[in-house]
């Protein structure tokens, strides 16, 4: 059955490519996030390892709230890692930094989701798609609050 919702094909196709790269940085930031939970050490341990913990699994319930979205819009998320690498802004990071640079990645990557939801969110009212630059909206916040507690940390 075709899909009716008030956007035409076109203008769904662009939400969607603006949404798969908010998809890239969230999942990578997720993977990010997760790794420095696991590889945490120091006199930060407890409350960073905590802390990464809550991180982390916003980030999957966010991933899958965009995947979704893509889908509402009639068209296939990316769900590789090879996707992902070509999608995403934030880079990756092989090794374990000391806790201060974790948190400085992650501040990193928070902003750069940021940014990404803001062109989101400009593609989405371009094409009169209200769901997306709300979805998107909510996703902004968490990234700017996100970034602003981990700044925190570093003051």
């Amino acid at each position: 059955m075709a899909i009716s919702i008030g956007i035409a094909r076109k203008d769904r196709e662009a939400v969607a490519r603006h949404l798969s790269k908010l998809l890239a940085d969230t999942y990578s930031l997720y993977l990010k996030t997760h790794s420095f939970h696991w590889n945490i050490t120091g006199p930060q341990f407890n409350s960073l390892h905590t802390m990464f913990e809550t991180q982390y699994n916003a980030l999957w319930l966010a991933a899958d709230e965009v995947a979704e979205r893509i889908r509402t819009l009639d068209v296939f998320a990316p769900g590789s890692y090879s996707q992902f690498g070509k999608l995403t802004s934030i880079k990756e990071e092989a090794g374990v930094p000391e806790w201060k640079e974790m948190v400085n990645q992650l501040v990193e990557g928070h902003e750069i989701a940021a940014h990404t939801a803001r062109g989101t969110i400009k593609a989405a009212d371009a094409a009169g798609d209200e769901g997306t630059a709300d979805m998107v909206t909510g996703r902004l916040k968490d990234h700017e609050k996100t970034a602003w507690m981990l700044r925190s940390l570093l003051r």
